[in-house]
């Protein structure tokens, strides 16, 4: 099926390394060109974008700390200038940290709000301002299922990916006037580059436990989150917007 984004603009956050920088490969082989963004992953997000640019797509690396409105601003600015008007927007970027609640201090959320929502909401702001210019774009925010069913453990990360689905409907009411289109998709656990940290490096016996409680019997990979994305950022979508869908092996069913 042809998803009609090729030589469209996408900027995928926190595509350095795990599922951003699959969506990014994902987009490039669908034909669009595609921004890797990254804070700290550079290598990761180069060679993302060259192997992007290997497939006949205009790619490119750029840096920038989310939590930093002038590093926003020269993001997009950077951007629009190397690949053109961004038309799509991937908001993947976040600090996820599991922890007991009754055990973390302020200083142990700090950086998944900042990154996660206040990070989120301003590079939203910025491309979305150009965007309702231009009268026409998507946006896709990915989020955890945490934010959604709540999970011990990752009380202020899902506190933090549970904003996700306010912004998502609240962009979709407030900008369709300017035919911006917004969704979410919503993960339980995928296994990528950082799956050990967030899963708390489970023994044999600890991941039996955990695969007890998805339906499908396995976690997650890049390669089921993808299709999804690029489904809800292509013009077959349409008429879909404000909509929070689940990927995630049955584990929370809405």
């Amino acid at each position: 099926m042809d998803l009609q984004l090729s030589g469209t603009n996408v900027l995928v956050t926190g595509a350095g390394q795990g599922l951003g920088r699959a969506l990014g490969l994902g987009f490039a082989r669908e034909g669009a060109n595609v921004a890797f963004h990254y804070n700290s992953s550079a290598d990761g997000a180069e060679k993302a974008a060259a192997e992007a640019a290997e497939l006949g797509v205009k790619a490119i690396a750029v840096g920038g700390d989310l939590r930093d409105v002038d590093a926003v601003a020269g993001i997009v600015e950077r951007v629009e200038t190397e690949l053109g008007p961004i038309e799509v927007l991937v908001n993947n970027s976040a600090v996820t940290k599991k922890q007991r609640f009754l055990e973390s201090t302020p200083q142990d959320w700090a950086p998944q709000i900042d990154v996660t929502v206040t990070g989120t909401l301003q590079l939203t702001h910025a491309v979305a301002t150009r965007m309702a210019e231009r009268r026409s774009g998507s946006i896709v925010n990915l989020m955890g299922d945490s934010g959604r069913v709540g999970e011990s453990g990752l009380l202020v990360t899902a506190t933090a990916r549970s904003t996700t689905v306010g912004l998502t409907r609240s962009l979709a009411k407030e900008l369709a006037r300017f035919g911006i289109r917004a969704n979410a998709v919503s993960l339980a656990l995928v296994r990528t580059d950082n799956f050990d940290a967030h899963a708390g490096t489970p023994e044999a016996e600890q991941m039996k436990k955990i695969l007890a409680q998805y339906p499908l019997r396995r976690v997650g990979h890049p390669d089921d989150i993808t299709p999804m994305v690029l489904l809800l950022a292509s013009p077959l979508s349409s008429w879909t917007t404000g909509q929070v869908v689940s990927v995630n092996g049955g584990y929370a069913m809405p």
